[in-house]
């Protein structure tokens, strides 16, 4: 199986992505009434955008509000939810070739970093968390796509969210040296992964961690990605370390952290554009403002072109570890809702 999908120069990911988000956009106008609406309200042309940045985009909160879908109803084989803590969330209708869609792609952009081969695997959650099987929160649905890729797999925290050490040693001794796998969202890693650790002098190093969510909770305790790596590699061993930035509303899309650390690449299959926030122009490399998201995954639903409530930079192109745009995410929008699948984890469940 192919996993390399860090290939692309930026020029020729331009060329090819235009292409196909054209022909999608076109697919959802004349599958998704709703959406045909949006874009005949808009007034422009669609089918004539120049270049990437011309494409139409959706904000990502309509999804709350809006029932976009492009399958007919008795098509639906899944509906996905966000983490949104106000009641609202989005609902995202995947068919049977969708969702085979996004875990291809997914399961190749992880294979990047992971290699072929399932790993044992430490989920940093319960198991409780994936839940009704149709119905997925973003939190369950991260877990539940992630332990495809392991084997052998321990749930770290039991019915009550408190982490099972004597499993997580037993595990070690097994597995311990060799490659595995870990993934959980940010907060919980660094709560009851990186501090149970540290604190029992356990040995992470052969440990490929794969972790999202949000920095939100750790912004408290003065823990940036810089030093959220370097605790992880000084008290625990575990050095190969990927963060990366998704959204249910792109399930199967991820902007996976290179191996040096630092910035966030783009699939062949997705970029990002960051645009000005007053005049929603691209805004120029080094200059901060609001991420709009883009993906030829979504074909069950005009989730392909989507501005974001995150604010982002980008730092470089085709001048990092992998060709394309590096990126990071800075933040939520002032007053935009507090959302996120570890920030919606507050000392019990999520």
């Amino acid at each position: 199986m192919l996993t390399d999908v860090f290939t692309l120069t930026q020029p020729e990911k331009e060329e090819r992505l235009r292409a196909e988000l054209l022909g999608l956009l076109a697919h959802h106008r004349r599958h998704c009434p709703p959406y045909a609406r949006i874009l005949d309200a808009l007034g422009g042309a669609d089918g004539d955008a120049a270049t990437l940045a011309d494409l139409p985009w959706l904000p990502v909160r309509l999804f709350k509000t809006r029932k976009l879908a492009s399958v007919p109803d008795d098509e639906v084989i899944r509906v996905l939810t966000s983490s949104g803590t106000t009641g609202e969330v989005s609902r995202i209708h995947l068919d049977r070739a969708a969702a085979a869609t996004q875990s291809r792609m997914l399961a190749r952009t992880l294979g990047t970093v992971l290699g072929p081969r399932r790993l044992p695997m430490v989920v940093v959650d319960r198991a409780g968390v994936v839940g009704d099987r149709r119905s997925y929160s973003a939190r369950g649905a991260g877990a539940l796509g992630m332990v495809n890729f392991g084997r052998d797999h321990l749930w770290l925290l039991d019915a009550d969210d408190r982490p099972d050490v004597a499993a997580l040693k037993d595990f070690l001794a097994r597995h311990g040296d060799a490659p595995f796998l870990v993934f959980g969202f940010t907060f919980m890693v660094w709560r009851y992964l990186y501090e149970v650790a540290r604190d029992h002098g356990l040995d992470l190093s052969r440990g490929i961690l794969v972790h999202s969510g949000g920095w939100k909770k750790l912004a408290d305790q003065a823990v940036d990605n810089a030093e959220f790596r370097r605790r992880l590699g000084a008290d625990t061993g575990l050095e190969r370390i990927h963060n990366f930035y998704g959204m249910v509303e792109q399930i199967g899309t991820v902007f996976l952290e290179g191996p040096d650390g630092g910035s966030l690449y783009c699939p062949d299959f997705a970029d990002v554009i960051v645009r000005d926030p007053v005049t929603w122009a691209e805004a120029p490399v080094g200059t901060p403002g609001v991420i709009e998201v883009l993906s030829t995954l979504p074909t069950s639903y005009p989730g392909n072109v989507l501005l974001t409530e995150d604010l982002g930079v980008v730092h470089g192109i085709d001048d990092g570890h992998w060709p394309g745009k590096r990126f990071s995410v800075l933040g939520r929008l002032p007053r935009a809702e507090a959302r996120g699948c570890s920030d919606t984890y507050v000392g019990g469940r999520a």
